[in-house]
């Protein structure tokens, strides 16, 4: 009997301390994992999020890159993590592909992550020179079909989200293309300046600049409607292929248990962010847009995002690096 209450002492302890503990929230530095290097497109949105929660929460946000491993190092670090909310990690697609790219699997979003917020979309481009063979969607998929393998398209890295963009638009078009991994979006934009690729496909927060500039062109944006920034560039949607898309998406998340009052405090401050001039300015830029939502919403999209992952990777069969 003794031991009965006893449990039940140390439960309610335990629940109280964990209820004092939502209720000061946050009482120090809040560290936000990024599993890319400095300056990539993940990086910058984090960044960008972490001054404006820095703000409303009146704590500093620390930004941590922990790049390697398809972002698998971050994730582990995540979710090893006390769930006291002082360690978060902002996630692209990634965080739904790796469950079925990298075997053993390295995680599981159910079991493991606790989402708090979408943050937002940036489109997925197909991009080429400004005097590059395929300035038209068109003279691609006729140039692949009578040359399958052949052309080749520079990605930030094998089984990433552009990467997977286009094994996408390969299914849907009956195409077959050359993919040659980079270590980031930056070298394989180098080379296709340098004439030593056809095409690249990266996150149009990376590419926005060099097609102002002249250098580049956009061959089609795979995200659902035209972007704003570059209005007269048609979608893989309107080409031809109704429904398609496929957009580079960011969200925040944090280790498995998080008690719910600090997972509440967080989704409402994101929320607060994702109406500020400043976080609708800065993805509007670069033709993204922000993604307001509620908890359920956000970690219903990563479900429908893993199950939509793990059917391309067993059907295209893509390994990682």
């Amino acid at each position: 009997m003794k031991k009965i209450i006893f449990s039940f002492w140390l439960v309610a302890n335990l629940l109280f301390a964990s209820n004092l503990m939502a209720q000061d929230y946050p009482t120090k530095p809040i560290k936000v994992l990024v599993g890319y290097a400095p300056g990539g497109a993940v990086d910058l949105v984090a960044r960008a999020l972490g001054q404006s929660l820095s703000a409303s929460l009146s704590q500093s946000i620390v930004i941590e890159n922990k790049p390697g491993a398809g972002t698998n190092i971050a994730v582990k670090q995540l979710i090893d993590s006390p769930p006291d909310g002082y360690t978060l990690m902002v996630a692209a697609n990634a965080l739904a592909a790796n469950m079925s790219l990298y075997k053993p699997q390295p995680f599981d979003i159910d079991k493991d992550i606790t989402p708090i917020a979408m943050i937002g979309r940036v489109p997925v481009v197909i991009a080429t020179s400004a005097e590059g063979k395929y300035q038209k969607l068109s003279d691609l998929i006729k140039a692949a079909k009578a040359n399958p393998d052949l052309i080749t398209y520079g990605t930030p890295g094998n089984g990433g989200a552009p990467h997977m963009a286009m094994k996408f638009f390969e299914q849907s078009s009956g195409i077959s293309l050359k993919q040659i991994p980079y270590k980031g979006g930056a070298p394989a934009i180098t080379d296709l300046i340098g004439g030593q690729l056809d095409l690249v496909a990266v996150n149009m927060l990376e590419i926005a600049p060099h097609v102002k500039s002249g250098k580049l062109k956009i061959v089609a944006v795979m995200s659902a409607k035209r972007s704003p920034i570059f209005p007269e560039v048609p979608t893989v949607a309107e080409s031809g292929y109704p429904g398609f898309e496929a957009s580079v998406w960011y969200s925040l998340i944090a280790p498995a248990k998080t008690p719910a009052s600090i997972v509440k405090t967080l989704h409402t401050q994101v929320e607060k962010a994702l109406q500020s001039k400043e976080m609708t300015e800065r993805l509007g830029s670069v033709g993204g847009e922000v993604s307001p939502g509620t908890i359920a919403q956000a970690a219903s999209f990563l479900n429908s995002e893993r199950r939509r992952y793990e059917k391309l990777v067993r059907e295209a069969n893509i390994q990682p690096d």
